[in-house]
């Protein structure tokens, strides 16, 4: 599963591209001007941004200048010409597609960017907390942080269902596995540690009656 910003400011089209993600297992955040999407791009990390070029406030073109070099970029325009492609992939888009668009070639392209720069789930990054999730290493502001093993394991599980709230019992099966019959209190005293280790005391929302959430965007 990777999480996409949809930066396009046709509403239609943002939704149509949000729905068909979420069909295919992809989570998304849908944004719609230009200076709003600074912001999330500044404050959040993202496994693709699927950016249009003809933006209100601030154009695509621009905020390619703030897209770290890590977070593949699909630019989805209008303007078909060829020197906009070449300027679009000079400044360090992966791909490009011209409008109108079949969905399923757009979806086959998200697939594909993905494939090629095996950056959805390798790295998470939260406010000043990054996490390597194929070495499992964890900093906070650069500082390497000590996590135990059901503590990283927990964090894990949040990550990869980011935004989506989890009862006790679920993360009590997943991180301890399914044989372990312990209180769901557990979940609850990891999830503090968590929150204090990581300083995310606002990002692991507490789900009432329910279990937790880690929300991403805000």
């Amino acid at each position: 599963m990777a999480h996409i910003l949809i930066v396009e400011d046709e509403q239609s089209i943002n939704d149509l591209i949000a729905m068909n993600l979420e069909l295919v297992g992809h989570t998304s955040t849908q944004v719609y001007e230009g200076n709003e999407a600074l912001e999330f791009i500044k404050q959040n990390t993202y496994s693709l941004i699927i950016l249009d070029i003809m933006l209100p406030e601030l154009d695509g073109f621009s905020l390619m200048e703030y897209v770290p070099e890590n977070i593949p970029v699909i630019f989805l325009t209008a303007m078909g010409n060829l020197s906009d492609r070449v300027k679009g992939l000079k400044l360090g888009a992966d791909d490009y597609i011209v409008k109108p668009f079949e969905t399923i070639e757009l979806l086959a392209r998200i697939e594909a960017v993905l494939r090629r720069t095996q950056r959805s789930l390798n790295i998470f990054s939260l406010d000043s907390t990054v996490v390597n999730l194929e070495s499992r290493v964890v900093t906070v502001n650069g500082d390497e942080i000590e996590l135990t093993l059901r503590e990283y394991e927990l964090l894990e599980i949040l990550i990869k269902n980011r935004n989506i709230a989890l009862s006790r019992e679920k993360l009590l099966k997943l991180a301890w596995e399914y044989d372990y019959f312990g209180e769901t209190r557990t979940v609850d005293v990891h999830i503090q540690k968590l929150r204090k280790k990581l300083n995310w005391e606002n990002k692991i929302k507490t789900v009432y009656k329910m279990g937790y959430r880690l929300e991403v965007d805000q």
